[in-house]
């Protein structure tokens, strides 16, 4: 018996089966193999009546954006397949980014201090040899998911949402007038929330494979040495198994929380999820300086994340929009959809809430709920730049090399330039003030880089980095812009309001320290 078939089998509930069973579609994605989903189905004929203003499928991260609306006085439908319910694992983010759930009323000053249930200070990045960088107040806030969703879903439906449980998506047929979920549920339009898997996604990306992985796994544990600082990116091994390991690592109510991840394609000679969990708790004692036999293991956590070039992904259909992971609205770094959510739902609730009054429910119309972010697609080259290929010679110390210099620089320009980065938020100064400096001060290093992550690459990411600053610089007009929008009628407001959203996030200036 293996250590990760001992640990695993000793905590509650099927975890080993659990692990296995998600490795299992990690395989038939890497393989191309699954059949896709036909679940998306249009008519010519009208609906007598609609019931619902919005259907939202997928309650986890659905019952966010389904609140929001309902409390703006939409009639909101939320289906669940199973029961709403949080997982016990915190949600890591910044407390700046809770603000949100202020601003769209949805939970009180004393429900959102009582959401967050651990805050730690400083955090670490630090790289094999080199680097170690210390920031403050990045990723320190945990938030309690059970309490959440469970406070979220009684707003909900004190407000007149209605809430399905047990209820899974089955299908969807997309009327002239409205939408049919489940030949049951009758709305104006359909939020597709069901995650990274969902079929309505699978459907509209016509089984393509994802450009990239991330995948994850972990634990939290009690019995590590007291330790009241955080990780947000650590790695001190060389490339292994054809992979960069990475780390992170934050106190928990309950004990210490530790993961260890790593970014790669989709080839199918990857290493699975539970061979990369035989890696972690062999090397666990290493990073965190404690014998296993020490720990008393709480809960596991693993999964795997797809990463798709096209995202966010623009819906083929009139009445639908994806939104988080089901968009692919985070960038090939992030793994878990809650951070993104967050950031952009604020612009989803208005920008649907304003789809919904002008009657803006065509597929073309919704595209530009989802648009093209230039400061997510830059981040493309990042992720070919911490990964490598399944056949690729590299010299093994090379990627920690790069990223301890370009760590330093960051360090060297300061807060508004680490932080937002370490947020997954790219701007256009900051980035360009980096590349800068870590070309003058490592020019061979950086040259490494080009054949590691092919010249394509490099040409694609150029142009992305040209809209970078092209955004910036339409974002710097909408002061003026906005005085006459205004002006306009409704249904021309709803596609300035989101051309102007689309530069704002587009170059990365809705972040504001």
């Amino acid at each position: 018996m293996s250590l990760t078939e001992e640990i695993l089998s000793q905590l509650p509930g099927d975890i080993l089966g659990g692990l296995r069973r998600t490795d299992s579609i990690l395989t038939s994605l890497r393989a191309n193999n699954a059949p896709i989903p036909n679940v998306v189905k249009e008519s010519p004929e009208n609906l007598d009546s609609v019931e619902f203003d919005v259907i939202i499928c997928g309650g986890t991260l659905g019952i966010l954006i389904g609140c929001a609306l309902a409390v703006r006085g939409l009639r909101v439908a939320l289906l669940e397949r199973g029961i709403l319910r949080g997982r016990e694992q915190e949600w890591n983010i910044s407390r700046k980014e809770l603000e949100v759930f202020r601003e769209l009323d949805l939970l009180t000053a004393a429900e959102l201090t009582k959401t967050i249930v651990t805050e730690y200070n400083p955090a670490r990045v630090s790289f094999q040899e080199g680097t170690e960088v210390w920031v403050e107040d990045v990723l320190n806030i945990g938030v309690d998911p059970i309490y959440l969703l469970e406070t979220l879903k009684t707003r909900f439906l004190n407000v007149g949402g209605k809430l399905f449980e047990n209820t899974p998506f089955s299908d969807i047929v997309i009327h002239p007038n409205g939408v049919i979920v489940n030949n049951q549920f009758t709305g104006k339009l359909l939020l597709d929330a069901m995650g990274n898997l969902s079929p309505i996604s699978q459907q509209a990306r016509q089984g393509k494979k994802p450009d990239a992985l991330c995948l994850v796994v972990g634990t939290c544990a009690k019995g590590f040495p007291e330790n009241n600082s955080g990780d947000l990116l650590l790695s001190f091994t060389a490339l292994e198994n054809q992979c960069q390991y990475f780390w992170e690592a934050f106190p928990a109510k309950d004990g210490r929380t530790t993961y260890l991840f790593t970014y790669m394609d989709a080839d199918p000679q990857r290493l699975s999820l539970e061979t990369l969990f035989d890696e972690y708790l062999r090397l666990l004692p290493e990073y965190q300086g404690v014998e296993i036999n020490e720990l008393n293991f709480q809960r596991a956590l693993f999964g795997f994340f797809p990463s798709y070039r096209q995202s966010p992904l623009q819906t083929l259909w009139n009445r639908i929009v994806p939104v988080g992971d089901s968009s692919g609205n985070q960038s090939p770094l992030s793994f878990g959809g809650f951070g993104a959510m967050v950031r952009h739902l604020q612009r989803l609730t208005l920008g649907i809430e304003e789809a919904l009054k002008t009657d803006q429910l065509s597929a073309q119309s919704l595209a530009i709920l989802q648009p093209y972010q230039p400061s997510l697609s830059v981040t493309w080259l990042f992720q070919k730049a911490m990964s490598v290929g399944v056949n690729q010679k590299i010299d093994p110390h090379q990627i920690n090399a790069l990223l301890s210099a370009v760590f330093a620089q960051m360090q060297q320009l300061g807060t508004p330039v680490l932080k937002p980065f370490l947020q997954d938020i790219v701007q256009f100064t900051a980035l360009t003030q980096t590349l800068l400096k870590t070309g003058l001060s490592h020019p061979l290093l950086v040259a490494k880089i080009i054949p590691q992550v092919g010249l394509l690459s490099l040409m694609d990411w150029m142009l992305h980095y040209v809209n970078l600053s092209v955004y910036t610089g339409l974002f710097s007009l909408t002061p003026m812009l906005e005085l006459l929008v205004n002006n306009l009628p409704a249904e021309k407001q709803y596609y300035w309001h989101r051309l102007i959203d689309q530069w704002k996030f587009g170059s990365g200036r809705d972040y504001d320290e």
